[in-house]
């Protein structure tokens, strides 16, 4: 019997392999979006500095927006929101009421036109502290009012807040300035300007004067860093009318022209802390919300927070600013 022997490499048949029934299992491979980090940057104290740099240049670039486009917006809605009260004023009656003695500030106790100043139906509210002043030109407490005996003064910003007197400089003499008030229209012709430190006309006791008071500045940007103040003075055309008993003697040193109202340091600090806070919370929520739903929730009330920080810090400008 003669037996074959197969080569060492020659492999017989093998036993069929179990066959897998199903659905083959894909290999899960990671996506562009869970590779990338959703959340804010991990803490560090570069993360920290720059964070506070951001802080303060928003900051600085709101108030700075404000100061020359947002608060001149404000003082336009102010000034139809007062136009309507000083019309229910006037319209009831042929003759309207006396206004005089203890004023509320903020309250509008006149209108004043000058084309040559561009002063059209600009109403005029009682105080000249910073704050009022963001609503339109106002009343320094402690003079009559205009058509009144005696000087009469009235404050207006020159840089912010809408600027309503940033041309009374452009008025020369003869010009004429119209007031009206709760006592009636009165005309008054401009006897000239003067720089701060000239000496004011004199003025009789049956005589009404009209002074006009804002910041000025020299060259092409004048407007943009005044450094004095100006005054337009103009006499009444006619008689004065009686000034009712109770007005203020004295005023608050933030009432008068070319001061600030140092008071508002606090409140602006203390926006900066809501600020501060507020901008923890977003930076939190950037972490479990994601930045989209975090920016959706987080500007209006960052927004908010600067707007008034931003009204804080015009009152620690100068009223006639």
């Amino acid at each position: 019997m003669v037996t074959e022997t197969l080569p060492a490499h020659v492999v017989g048949p093998t036993p069929a392999e179990p066959v897998v029934r199903g659905p083959i299992p894909v290999p899960v491979v990671p996506t562009v979006r869970e590779e990338q980090r959703t959340g804010p940057p991990a803490a560090s104290t570069a993360v920290f500095v720059l964070a506070g740099i951001m802080i303060i240049s928003v900051v600085v670039v709101f108030v700075g927006l404000f100061a020359f486009v947002l608060s001149g917006l404000q003082e336009q809605r102010s000034q139809h929101l007062l136009y309507a009260q000083l019309r229910g004023v006037f319209a009831p009656q042929p003759t309207a009421p006396s206004i005089g003695g203890s004023i509320p500030v903020g309250m509008p106790i006149a209108l004043i036109n000058s084309p040559q100043a561009g002063l059209r139906n600009v109403v005029v509210v009682e105080g000249t502290s910073s704050s009022a002043l963001l609503a339109g030109p106002g009343h320094r407490r402690n003079s009559p009012l205009p058509g009144q005996a005696g000087e009469s003064i009235l404050v207006g910003k020159g840089m912010t807040a809408g600027a309503p007197f940033a041309n009374i400089t452009r008025l020369r003499k003869g010009d004429i300035v119209r007031v009206r008030t709760g006592q009636g229209g009165f005309r008054y012709r401009v006897v000239g300007t003067l720089a701060a430190g000239e000496r004011l006309p004199t003025t009789r006791s049956n005589e009404s004067l009209l002074t006009l008071v804002t910041s000025a500045g020299t060259g092409a940007l004048g407007h943009l860093a005044p450094g004095h103040l100006v005054y337009v003075e103009a006499r009444l055309v006619g008689k004065p009318v009686v000034a009712p008993k109770g007005a203020p003697k004295t005023v608050s040193p933030s009432e008068i022209q070319g001061h600030n109202e140092p008071s508002a340091w606090l409140f602006a600090g203390l926006w900066f802390i809501a600020l501060l806070a507020a901008t923890a919370v977003c930076w939190w929520l950037w972490s479990r919300w994601g930045i989209v739903q975090t920016w959706i929730v987080g500007a209006p009330v960052l927004f908010g927070i600067l707007w008034g920080l931003s009204n804080e810090a015009m009152r620690l400008l100068p009223n006639v600013y």
